[in-house]
């Protein structure tokens, strides 16, 4: 004892607080140097208090109030009352507070013969708390016929009823935290912890429900029966949270009125004295009926519920008031919550749920939170239901409202490894434990651990869960360090938990361990509630992935169990697993592959994303592997390779093709340029980082470099030159606004060469003009890239290659306004510079006439562009949601641009542009349009042009019109960044609208039409 005494001081034992050594002289603990005689153990169990000051002014308070000297006596002998009382004190102002108000209860924290042998149940608990209200423990269960009733009412039972909960409350809590008082005192489990707060609230509401029975008096014939959801369903409650009931009752009819005003009045006695009653999760929710008899829930259930309202039942279980009747609804539902999983919406809405969870957290908050963060409580407790959910359909040894209890269970039977199984658990126990510390401080609901900053609050609450410094750190160290840890091994697990499983059900070897084994009927359930149409389809894909002992099949082991998380998550996780499978095959001689995505976490989840959304990522991938590591990020930052500058592509593409000797080699170089240039920017594009129009553009410099570079080459390859040849873009590829399955509308113009007369020009020009058109187009493993030139004059009828001259004179001629349309659009994009300049020029008096265009000729664009919607537009379409003929769609939103262009731009030079955004902003600037107009219009124009991109980009091939619904149209949404797993609905939606205003504004603008 004296070797413990030498060296002692106040500081050493944790109290530094102003006033400490005066305090502890006042109590007769301290002698100024050491602890005085007798109290050395006092001292040593308040140093071990979470916070050592904070204890010694409870006691202080404590040490005014009658009950003290045997208090201070007890603590000298008393081991038990030391640890509990100083480690209570330190941990809970709110308890102290109680104390202080209440020192008699002093004695619940003594060492008494009956003390935890056995701890105290729910029958002792009730039976403490019914009499504290007056009523008679031996009465039948208030709820049922001849019930015990209170003889306190209004606000004396809350008062009395509130003091006996606080009192169970300190009695339960001075255990649970004994042993951080002292170490030699037991250790109370974190389950056992909830299991007793789940005691205590079923008593609280008996309680409540005698005191509402007193009040209202309900007929005797009537029966009330209390359905605990959530945590305390679960027996798994915290110190501070809400208690999810269902009220049922029997006979209904005339009695279900005073039943509800019975039900209303237990919430509220128990809200004023306990914790807030919550009765949200009642059929149709807070619209919905507070009391209903069992015929109205099972009708409710069989028809309207939906799956996250069966999810809520697995825990319901009898709280309170007539046991018969809440035993009744549990049967009677039950089997409705083990059939759930086979419902169509199950995947869907279950996902949806856990995602809605996510969003809701402030973003400030997510690194914070202990049960809805990212490797929180609800990953554990989200991850054990919905295995529950699928499995307990044919195994009712799963059927517990319990997280622990179901989660071993699930290991029992081999749903769940059980090494991953003991490890998710002990990280659940642990972030209870933290939890339930954090709100036992001011007995307030909280899941936030302080912040990185608050020293003081980290040592706390690392010293409250028994938490010690491990000779390399600090407390808060070895705090932060094991929450992360343990967060981090719930992430992992919570992918681990639904797949590690299937991959031993298809690739079990010889030797190799596997504790989980489903079988195969468990294994295609289980792919099917985790978002697999085709399970059979993605078992063989998973034999195939995993199957053998080579080092590939090892590492898709290990890396599948993420890679099908990330998938489960996406649109069409199918598809995307056909695609991972495909692109895995391809690239097997590929070193690098596996490795990238087994050590690039963000690599894997991004492919994930992209195979899961996309039919053309996938193909072109196969041939552009390289293009994966640009989805690596840096530091948090992402690959700048994947938003390159198209200029500098453009550069790029030309220079490597330039170096190859002979036109095919330059095509095909080319074109594999272009790949893997669509593929970037594809993959950019469905991960957000580009902008429509920066999309369009991207394509449009990649298209015009191949085409030039094509050209170049052929050119080169002649032995002699007839003619200068120039490219004309013409259309989207004039515009600038090429999309992924765009062709190249163009027209060519050339010039005799000297002593070379037009036919001979023409006729060479020609010849090397569809050797590039062959060349571009011919079969080859890279995406044609078809060159169109049928909007050259005579279209299809007349020549492909016309000089300089014959241009005037066809358009000095014939030209009709159409073709003075189509060519707003006209830019030089290859070939000859000086050519394309002198075809400018020559085009510019026609498209914008110094004078506009006559009435005549905008009548005729309109009767034009009325006829192409009433009859171009395919058959079975729908018009709302056609991109490109579709109201307010591409071509509304173009015809009206080019139409202000046709009557302005002859005035207005700075309408003379091909791009269609560009132009539209110059007749905002110009006052030719409003500029809220323009920004419909321009919003119209991107939401088009963005979906146009998106079919592309999901169906792998051109395409006008939205899905209709299906995976489909949630495909194209989640291109679109609307949330994966979301309503597509929305989207669509918000399509309709843009569109409608856009429209809206062409009928004023381009038809002249009155709103």
């Amino acid at each position: 004892m004296m070797e413990r005494r030498t060296g002692t001081s106040l500081a050493r034992l944790g109290l530094t607080g102003q006033g400490a050594d005066a305090m502890l002289r006042e109590l007769g603990w301290w002698d100024g140097d050491a602890p005085v005689a007798g109290c050395e153990e006092i001292m040593w169990a308040l140093a071990r208090s979470p916070d050592p000051d904070l204890a010694l002014r409870a006691v202080e308070r404590l040490a005014q109030t009658p009950p003290w000297p045997a208090i201070d006596r007890t603590l000298r002998t008393d081991r038990g009352l030391r640890g509990r009382l100083f480690a209570t004190l330190g941990s809970s102002t709110a308890l102290g507070d109680h104390l202080v108000l209440h020192p008699d209860r002093w004695e619940l924290l003594a060492d008494t013969p009956d003390r935890g042998n056995p701890p105290p149940d729910l029958a002792r608990r009730s039976a403490n708390l019914l009499r504290a209200v007056g009523a008679d423990p031996a009465a039948p269960t208030p709820g049922t016929p001849g019930g015990a009733r209170a003889t306190l009412t209004g606000a004396d039972a809350v008062a009395a009823l509130r003091c006996a909960y606080r009192d169970e409350l300190l009695g339960l809590a001075s255990a649970d935290l004994a042993a951080v008082g002292d170490p030699a005192l037991p250790v109370m489990e974190v389950d056992d912890v909830a299991a007793q707060l789940a005691d205590l609230a079923e008593a609280a509401l008996t309680a409540a429900l005698a005191v509402a029975a007193a009040e209202q008096d309900p007929p005797d014939e009537m029966r009330l029966a209390i359905i605990g959801l959530g945590k305390c369903g679960g027996r798994e409650l915290n110190y501070v949270s809400d208690v999810d009931v269902v009220f049922v009752t029997e006979p209904g009819g005339e009695l279900t009125q005073p039943a509800t005003k019975l039900a209303a009045r237990v919430m509220r006695v128990a809200g004023e004295a306990c914790f807030e009653v919550d009765a949200n999760l009642r059929p149709e929710g807070r619209q919905g009926a507070l009391v209903r008899t069992l015929d109205g829930h099972v009708t409710y259930y069989r028809r309207w519920a939906k799956t996250w309202e069966f999810q809520a039942l697995l825990k319901a279980r009898p709280i309170a008031g007539d046991p018969d009747l809440g035993k009744a609804y549990v049967d009677a539902l039950a089997p409705m919550v083990w059939q759930v999983s086979s419902r169509d919406d199950f995947v869907a809405e279950v996902q949806a749920m856990r995602t809605r969870v996510v969003e809701n957290i402030p973003s400030h908050q997510r690194e914070r939170e202990l049960k809805l963060g990212r490797g929180g409580l609800r990953d554990v407790e989200f991850a054990v239901q919905l295995l529950q959910l699928v499995h307990g359909r044919s195994d009712d040894t799963l059927h517990s409202g319990n997280t622990l209890v179901a989660l071993a269970a699930l290991s029992a039977g081999g749903y769940v490894g059980r090494d991953d199984g003991a490890n998710l658990a002990a990280s659940y126990r642990f972030l209870r434990l933290l939890e339930h510390r954090l709100q036992l401080q001011k007995l307030r609901r909280t899941h936030l651990l302080p912040a990185a900053d608050d020293t003081d609050a980290l040592r706390w609450l690392a010293r409250s869960a028994r938490i010690r410094a491990d000779g390399r750190r600090d407390v808060v160290g070895v705090l932060v360090t094991e929450w992360q840890r343990n967060a981090r091994r719930v992430s992992r697990l919570h992918e681990k938990l639904f797949y590690r499983p299937l991959l031993s059900a298809v690739s079990r070897l010889a030797g190799e361990e596997a504790d989980a084994v489903l079988s195969p009927d468990a294994a295609k359930a289980r792919l099917k509630a985790l978002g697999w149409a085709s399970p059979e389809g993605a078992l063989g894909h998973l034999r195939a992935l995993t199957g053998g002992v080579s080092r590939a099949a090892s590492i898709q082991r290990a890396l599948l169990p993420v890679l099908l998380d990330e998938l489960s998550h996406s649109p069409d996780p199918d598809r995307g697993l056909l695609a991972y499978r495909r692109v895995s095959e391809a690239l097997a001689a590929t070193p690098w592959y596996l490795r990238l995505l087994r050590d690039e976490g963000a690599v894997a989840q991004r492919l994930m994303t992209l195979l899961g959304t996309s039919a053309l990522v996938p193909d072109l991938l196969q041939r552009a592997p390289e293009v994966l590591r640009m989805l690596a990020t840096s530091s948090g930052v992402q690959s700048p390779e994947l938003t390159r500058d198209p200029a500098e592509v453009s550069v790029a593409l030309r220079t490597t093709v330039a170096r190859q000797s002979t036109p095919e080699a330059a095509v095909a170089s080319a074109r594999s340029y272009r790949r893997h240039e669509m593929l970037r920017i594809a993959c950019a594009d469905l991960l957000g980082l580009v902008e429509v129009d920066e999309v369009c553009a991207a394509l449009n410099s990649v298209n015009e470099a191949v085409i030039a570079s094509t050209l170049d080459a052929v050119l080169r390859a002649e032995e002699e030159r007839s003619a200068l040849l120039s490219v004309i873009g013409m259309g989207r590829l004039g515009g600038g606004e090429s999309s992924y399955g765009s062709d190249a509308d163009v027209m060519f113009v050339c010039a005799p060469a000297e002593g070379v007369s037009d036919h001979d020009a023409v006729r060479w020009a020609t010849r090397v003009v569809e050797k590039v058109r062959r060349l571009l187009g011919s079969p080859s493993p890279d995406p044609e890239l078809p060159v169109d030139a049928d909007l050259r004059p005579e279209g299809r009828s007349g020549p492909m290659v016309r000089t300089l001259a014959s241009y005037r004179e066809y358009y000095a001629r014939w030209a009709e306004v159409w073709e003075a349309q189509a060519l707003l659009r006209a830019r030089p994009i290859a070939g000859d510079r000086t050519l394309g300049r002198e075809f400018t020029a020559m085009i510019d008096p026609i498209r914008y006439p110094v004078d506009g265009i006559a009435d005549s000729s905008v009548a005729e664009i309109r009767r034009i562009k009325a006829r192409v919607d009433a009859e171009r537009l395919p058959r079975g379409a729908d018009r709302s949601t056609h991109t490109k003929l579709g109201l307010g769609g591409l071509a509304d939103v173009e015809w009206t641009v080019q139409l202000l262009q046709l009557q302005h731009a002859g005035d207005l030079p700075e309408l003379r542009t091909t791009s269609t955004l560009e132009g539209l902003r110059e007749a905002a600037e110009a006052g030719l349009i409003d500029d809220d107009d323009a920004r419909e219009l321009e919003e119209g124009w991107r939401t088009a042009t963005g979906a146009r991109n998106a079919i592309m980009l999901v169906k792998g091939k051109p395409g006008d019109q939205l899905p209709r619904s299906g995976r489909e149209l949630a495909a194209v949404a989640a291109a679109l960044g609307y949330p994966a797993g979301g309503d597509p609905g929305v989207f669509l939606d918000d399509y309709r609208r843009t569109t409608r205003r856009a429209r809206a504004v062409v009928e004023r603008v381009f038809y002249g039409w009155e709103s």
